[in-house]
């Protein structure tokens, strides 16, 4: 016998937190929260933020729920207002300076594994620090386009953006992130 919450549909679920049943609502945080806790993890700064952005989504579903309209899966509801929640935290910190601090020291370095977590390491942090440097919008789209690996039909249902200019501002974050990385690069030779 199967678990019996994959049984029930989303839209089950829905009808019950409609009628009032608080525990209904439970379960389907409990179902969704995995994947929205991932997405909010890609724009958050640390465990923090990323718990608030959360917070945000699921108060954000139950205040909007009597509006759903089920003429799509809740799923896809359900990220467009995560991704909305992660550009307003985007957006709120745009003033933010972050500063860069890559390790110039030597390392004695004796095996090949240590040395790759420490270039993973330097790796993430200057996608961190070009990832800041991006507007909320760039951040934004190429997020969701490079590491996420969302369609560019699935960015605009879920910014509301039009297809043609999730492109155009997918090439301006790449043209963004290039002028970085050569900055980053004049700046180290």
């Amino acid at each position: 016998m199967g678990n019996v919450e994959h049984e029930i549909s989303d839209e089950s679920i829905i009808k019950a937190v409609r009628a009032g049943d608080d525990t209904a609502f439970a379960q389907l945080v409990g179902r969704h929260k995995r994947r929205v806790f991932r997405l909010a993890a890609r724009f958050a700064r640390d465990s923090d933020e990323q718990e608030d952005i959360c917070q945000t989504v699921f108060l954000k579903v139950y205040e909007h729920l009597p509006s759903f309209r089920n003429d799509a899966p809740f799923e896809h509801w359900l990220t467009r207002i995560t991704v909305r929640c992660c550009h307003d935290a985007l957006r709120g910190r745009r003033h933010e300076k972050i500063t860069l601090r890559l390790d110039d020291q030597v390392y004695d370095i004796r095996d090949n594994a240590e040395k790759a977590r420490h270039e993973a390491r330097q790796a993430r942090n200057f996608l961190r620090f070009a990832l800041s440097r991006l507007t909320a919008d760039e951040r934004l789209v190429i997020t969701l386009l490079e590491l996420e690996e969302f369609s560019v039909r699935e960015i605009a249902t879920a910014t509301g953006w039009s297809e043609s200019n999730v492109k155009v501002r997918a090439h301006r974050a790449r043209q963004a992130l290039k002028r970085i990385v050569e900055e980053h690069d004049d700046q180290q030779a």
